[in-house]
């Protein structure tokens, strides 16, 4: 009996040494630049034997934040302005704010492109009226800037002629099919699916910019301007002038100290790597991993940057 139980004793701690912590990344549309730069992580979190992460496509920014409060993902991409007004109960998130909230790093920064067909003739925000134009997918960081975008601009949306709600992978088919004559998406670049846009038809990328936005950047500090350069896509002959957020990974604050540590530790300890995975990581430094979260850190994440010497 002794012999049996010792036996027994001994295949439990194996199987607890053994016991992986499973964890999932809630990202965007497959042709985005959440989904590959999730499954990037994912791959640099499974080295450590202890855990399995996975990644799955989402809806974007508003239904990962949701989901991960309800703990149906355990981590999620959410743009920047999306996690400050879902912490503090504004904007969209009026009286619906959830301080329970927690920022784990901060990806990269995302640009505004408001991507058109060049036979649309559009070439301003304020030329949109009688246009089919996609805002974005309902529970989408892009349609919260998009709609933010139109207030600072004082378009009314009604003057669309259709106002689109297919989400970003959609869009690229959309414009070319002539169903709509430009969307907008919230992306970190270069990203596949404007690149899928470009080869598909002539197209380009409007400018976002002018006392306008300035007065919205004002009122809305998480925004910032940014440029996305001449040729990043085939035929945007010139620098395009918009706005940006942070791409931020986030959490509730009840995810255990180990899974968090986790996905911190893969992206410090193997920092080379992560950069080398996609090119919207190429320009990010350990310092910017701290830069836009908008919520507070996870301790365990705080306590990790801390290790690093990124947090004093």
């Amino acid at each position: 009996m002794k012999t049996t139980s010792l036996a027994l004793a001994g295949l439990l701690f194996a199987s607890a040494l053994g016991a992986k912590e499973f964890v999932s990344i809630g990202t965007g549309a497959m042709t985005g630049t959440y989904y590959p730069v999730g499954g990037a992580i994912c791959r640099l979190v499974n080295k450590d034997p202890q855990m399995k992460c996975s990644v799955q496509s989402t809806g974007g920014s508003v239904y990962n934040v949701n989901n991960v409060l309800k703990k149906e993902l355990n981590f999620g991409f959410v743009q920047s302005d999306v996690v400050y007004d879902k912490f503090n109960g504004v904007g969209k998130f009026e009286g619906n704010g959830d301080q329970n909230l927690r920022a784990v790093v901060s990806i990269y920064p995302e640009l505004l492109a408001f991507v058109v067909s060049k036979s649309s003739g559009i070439g301003s925000i304020n030329g949109l009226e009688g246009k089919a134009i996609n805002v974005g997918n309902p529970g989408s960081g892009n349609e919260m800037t998009a709609l933010n975008v139109f207030k600072a601009y004082g378009f009314d949306e009604k003057k669309l002629k259709h106002h689109g709600v297919l989400t970003a992978g959609e869009c690229p088919h959309a414009l070319k099919d002539k169903k709509i004559d430009g969307y907008f998406y919230m992306v970190g670049h270069p990203t596949a699916n404007i690149t899928d846009a470009a080869n598909s038809l002539p197209i380009d990328i409007v400018n976002i910019e002018g006392e306008q936005v300035d007065k919205m950047l004002a009122a809305m500090p998480y925004f910032a301007k940014g440029t996305i350069p001449k040729g990043t896509y085939e035929g945007v002959d010139h620098d395009v002038n918009s706005i940006g957020v942070k791409a931020v990974l986030v959490t509730d604050k009840s995810m255990s100290d180990t899974a968090v540590a986790a996905v911190v530790k893969a992206i410090l300890d193997n920092f080379d790597e992560y950069k080398s995975l996609h090119p919207a990581l190429a320009a990010v430094t350990k310092e910017s991993l701290i830069e836009g979260l908008s919520a507070p850190l996870h301790p365990a994440a705080e306590a990790e940057f801390k290790k690093a010497g990124i947090i004093k």
